[in-house]
């Protein structure tokens, strides 16, 4: 009889504890929501703004000057539908994944003390400024970071786009060229000493 006793307290004890340590990680999930939900937003809006940037480009080398306005503005408004529709259910989805994938990491390798001390500093004053003026250091740094980088990258960019016209462009001219000469579609891909040196 001791014995079942002894057994159901520990089982008991044990429950408890474990439930203890569930709570905490739900607890740990919950102050790391708004990253999570952060994480989604911008894998919605990433992939949208490279296309916003490659669009732009398109605009200013192919679409008449008088027409460019309104083919950007209605390139921003699907841009803008599209994120405005995925961002939400993208965001539902990371919530409803975290417990099965973060939360299961948080508890099989954190013990319930580290787990304590992970919610102090998530729930911590210092911690809570630091992501709150994250978005402001983050945006300020890749300013500088694009400042900085577009003279270098500019000019291998062009180098690049340049090559990548001649590619495209060399076998087409030679398709449609009926003389046995080399295709003028071919002269510009040998061409390309300044290409190469600028993208060095």
């Amino acid at each position: 009889m001791k014995k079942l006793i002894l057994v159901a307290l520990l089982s008991s004890a044990l429950i408890a504890h474990a439930q203890t340590k569930k709570e905490l990680v739900q607890k740990l999930l919950t102050l790391q929501q708004p990253g999570i939900e952060n994480l989604a937003k911008n894998m919605v809006e990433q992939p949208a703004g490279q296309m916003m940037q490659q669009a732009g480009m398109v605009l200013q080398q192919q679409i008449p000057a008088d027409q460019r306005e309104a083919v950007g503005k209605n390139i921003q408004a699907e841009i803008k539908k599209y994120v405005d529709e995925s961002v939400p259910p993208m965001r539902e989805r990371a919530v409803k994944l975290a417990p099965s994938t973060i939360g299961a990491t948080l508890e099989e390798k954190f013990s319930e003390d580290e787990l304590k001390q992970l919610i102090a500093w998530f729930d911590s004053p210092v911690n809570k400024k630091y992501l709150q003026l994250g978005p402001e250091m983050q945006t300020a740094f890749m300013q500088k970071l694009v400042a900085e980088a577009r003279p270098i990258l500019d000019p291998k960019l062009q180098a690049l786009e340049q090559k990548v016209r001649n590619a495209l462009s060399g076998p087409a001219g030679a398709a449609s060229s009926s003389s046995p000469s080399p295709s003028p579609a071919a002269k510009p891909a040998k061409a390309t000493p300044p290409a190469k040196a600028a993208s060095k």
